[in-house]
């Protein structure tokens, strides 16, 4: 049985699709389950601003690695795999049908193929690095970094001129692809995996993000925030998008950070190996869940 993966841009609707996929794979005798690939919904609490599934989601389709990590610990692509992983493994053997859904290209790697992950920095070398990053600020962390780490990435990039810190000073060798070195885009699967990336013409896919963004603010986004910031959210949970512009009112800017990251993630989208892009402009839900369906079944289910 092949695993299914829908990756693409926040508010394409990969939720909603996963959720009509379990509807027909139910229909043909299947038992589906959603594994969760995004590293902000593993954050319990965080519900609303990450957009993750609601219970009324949940209810129509189980989802797993959800809304299970309090907000002040970090948790890391190398713990995620490795959980779903076993999530994957567990659904297969018992002859579940596994769709993975989710925006975070590492994670979805991570959790599809054996990647050798970093080990996690020690949190006393982070708290150095996040001290010297606000007393600094990013651009001078970013001049001392070498030039095969300061090319990956803009000097204003706090979080990830922050990781790229963190990495030197660990004393990692310097890579183009900091997370997984160049096996990140080249590892095989472990199981046979229709790998589905949904795009969509840019007006509706923006008028889809601006609702998502209103409907958060209505739906509790800075009380949510303000509580994450509370219990002590670590750097992962601080850095997620619009947790201090919906505390600060600034909607606008969410939209503006959400188009941003949409378009990191088409980036991700176009250096995946084998992936199947589908265009879902003017399409429902349905009809896209029919479509993967059609290509799920032209794989085998065997690796030879």
């Amino acid at each position: 049985m092949p695993v299914i993966a829908i990756f693409g841009p926040t508010a394409i609707g990969k939720t909603g699709v996963a959720i009509e996929l379990g509807r027909l794979l139910r229909e043909r005798g299947g038992d589906p389950l959603a594994i969760n690939c995004d590293s902000i919904q593993v954050y319990k609490g965080l519900e609303v601003i990450s957009g993750a599934a609601s219970p009324e989601d949940q209810a129509r389709l189980e989802h797993r690695l959800l809304s299970f990590v309090p907000v002040d610990t970090e948790y890391s692509a190398g713990k995620f795999g490795a959980a779903a992983r076993d999530e994957i493994d567990c659904a297969l053997e018992s002859g579940r049908q596994p769709i993975l859904v989710g925006g975070t290209g590492l994670y979805l790697r991570a959790a599809i193929s054996d990647l050798e992950m970093r080990p996690p920095v020690d949190p006393k070398l982070r708290t150095e690095v996040e001290s010297e990053i606000e007393s600094r600020g990013p651009e001078a962390l970013h001049a001392e970094l070498p030039d095969e780490f300061s090319g990956q990435v803009h000097p204003n990039d706090r979080k990830r001129v922050a990781r790229l810190t963190e990495l030197v000073r660990s004393g990692a060798e310097p890579h183009p692809d900091h997370q997984g070195g160049g096996q990140l885009w080249t590892t095989s699967p472990r199981h046979p995996t229709l790998l589905i990336g949904l795009v969509e013409e840019d007006a509706p896919l923006v008028e889809k993000i601006r609702r998502r963004v209103d409907s958060m603010a209505r739906g509790g986004a800075a009380a949510e925030a303000d509580s994450a910031a509370s219990a002590g959210a670590v750097r992962t949970v601080r850095a997620a998008i619009g947790f201090d512009e919906f505390r600060q009112g600034d909607l606008e800017r969410v939209v503006t950070l959400h188009r941003r990251y949409g378009r990191r993630q088409m980036t991700w989208m176009r250096r995946l190996d084998g992936i199947v892009v589908l265009d879902r402009t003017g399409l429902g839900d349905d009809e896209v869940a029919a479509e993967i369906l059609e290509h799920l079944d032209q794989i085998p289910s065997r690796v030879a």
